[in-house]
C-alpha cells in the first residue's frame, strides 16, 4: 500500500513538472501543443522523433528549446549529401608524441551528446544515415572495431522536408522503425502565426529555462515504465498493431487489399510507451484506450505502408489508421 501510494505521489510530481517544462518551451515556441506533447513523449520514453514539416515552422527553434527546459548537451548535424560517416560518428587520428613514438587517437563526432539534432536527415546518402542506426538502437558505436557508449540520456531528433524531395536519400524501413514517434508539424492556425509575429519581431525574445536535468530525464523514464497499464488497453494495443498486418486473419479487407507492410512489434512496445506518456502529461496516473487511439497515428505512419494501387487511387494512410484506430476504440468502450 505505502509503495502504490508513493508511486502515485511520483507520478503527480513528474506531471506537476512536466506541465512546468512545457510552459518554458511554449515560452519559445509558440502554440502547437501537439507537436511539443509529441516531442516530449520521445523523451520521456526515452526514444527518438522525427520531425516532419516545411521550412521555417519552428523545427529548429522546437529542438534547441527543448536541449536547454530538460537539461541536455545538443549538438546538431546538417545532413548534405557530402556527409560522411565520420562527421558523424568522429575519427581515428595519429598522434606523434614528443619521444617519436606515434599512436591513433579517437576524436569523438557530434553524435556523442544527450540530444542530437539530425537536420534534414534524408539529405545524406544512404551510408551516411545508416551510421546512425547503431547509435539509435543501441547507444553505442562501433569505430575502427572498438565499441563506443553514448551514454545516457541519448535522443536524436530527425527533421525532413515533407516537400522537397529533389537530391533526397528515403529513410529505409529499419531506420524509420527506429523512431519512436513521427511528428507533424503543420502551420500555425492564425491566431498563433499573430503571437509568433508579434513575439519574436520585437527587441527581445522570450527565452526558456531548464526545468528537468539529464539525471532528472533518466528517472522520469524508469518511472515512466512502472507505470501501471490494465489488460484492456494491452489488449487494444495488441489489435491495434495485428489489425494493420495483412497476412493476419483479423485484418479487414479493406486492410488487406490497401497495405503492403505492417508495424512490427517494435510499434507494439512504442505505443505501450506511448500511451503512459501521454497519461503522464496529462496528469493521470494510468492509460487509457482514448491513449491508444490517440497515438496511433504518430505511432504508426512510419511504420507501415500502402501498396502501389493503394497510392495510385490517392487513399490515405493516416486517415486508414484514425479509422482503424477508431473503431477499435468504439468496440472496447461498447464492451
Amino acid at each position: 500500500m505505502a509503495e502504490a501510494e508513493d508511486m502515485v505521489a511520483q507520478i503527480e510530481a513528474l506531471s506537476a513538472k512536466l506541465a512546468e517544462a512545457k510552459a518554458s518551451i511554449t515560452n519559445r515556441f509558440i502554440g502547437q501543443d501537439r507537436v511539443v506533447d509529441l516531442t516530449l513523449t520521445a523523451l520521456l520514453c526515452g526514444g527518438h522523433g522525427l520531425l516532419i514539416g516545411l521550412p521555417g515552422l519552428g523545427k529548429t527553434r522546437l529542438v534547441e528549446t527543448l536541449s536547454t527546459v530538460m537539461g541536455l548537451h545538443g549538438n546538431r548535424v546538417q545532413f548534405t549529401p557530402d556527409l560522411m560517416p565520420a562527421d558523424i560518428l568522429g575519427s581515428e587520428v595519429l598522434d606523434t608524441a614528443e619521444d617519436g613514438t606515434r599512436a591513433f587517437r579517437f576524436i569523438e563526432g557530434p553524435v556523442f551528446c544527450q540530444l542530437l539534432m539530425a537536420d534534414e536527415i534524408n539529405r545524406a546518402s544512404p551510408r551516411t544515415q545508416s551510421a546512425l542506426l547503431q547509435a539509435m538502437q543501441e547507444k553505442t558505436v562501433t569505430v575502427a572495431g572498438q565499441n563506443c557508449s553514448l551514454g545516457m540520456p541519448f535522443h536524436v531528433l530527425a527533421t525532413q522536408n515533407p516537400i522537397e524531395q529533389e537530391g533526397t536519400y528515403p529513410l529505409p524501413e529499419a531506420q524509420l522503425d527506429r523512431f519512436l514517434v513521427q511528428i507533424d508539424v503543420a502551420y500555425p492556425d492564425r491566431d498563433t502565426e499573430r503571437d509568433i509575429l508579434i513575439a519574436t519581431t520585437g527587441e527581445t525574445e522570450a527565452q526558456s529555462t531548464e526545468v528537468f536535468t539529464a539525471d532528472e530525464l533518466i528517472e522520469a523514464q524508469r518511472l515512466l515504465r512502472r507505470m501501471p497499464v490494465g489488460d484492456s488497453v494491452v489488449e487494444m494495443i495488441l489489435d491495434l498493431v495485428r489489425a494493420f498486418r495483412p497476412e493476419e486473419s483479423s485484418a479487414s479487407a479493406q486492410v488487406r487489399e490497401t497495405v503492403a507492410w505492417g508495424p512490427g512489434p517494435r510499434a507494439a512496445q512504442a505505443l505501450m510507451l506511448a500511451v503512459r506518456a501521454r497519461a503522464l502529461l496529462e496528469g493521470r496516473l494510468a492509460p487509457s484506450a482514448e491513449d491508444v487511439t490517440a497515438m496511433a497515428r504518430p505511432v504508426l505512419s512510419h511504420r507501415m505502408a500502402l501498396n502501389f494501387a493503394a497510392r495510385a487511387r490517392g487513399d490515405s494512410l493516416q486517415a486508414l489508421i484514425d479509422d482503424t484506430a477508431a473503431a477499435l476504440g468504439g468496440a472496447k468502450a461498447a464492451a
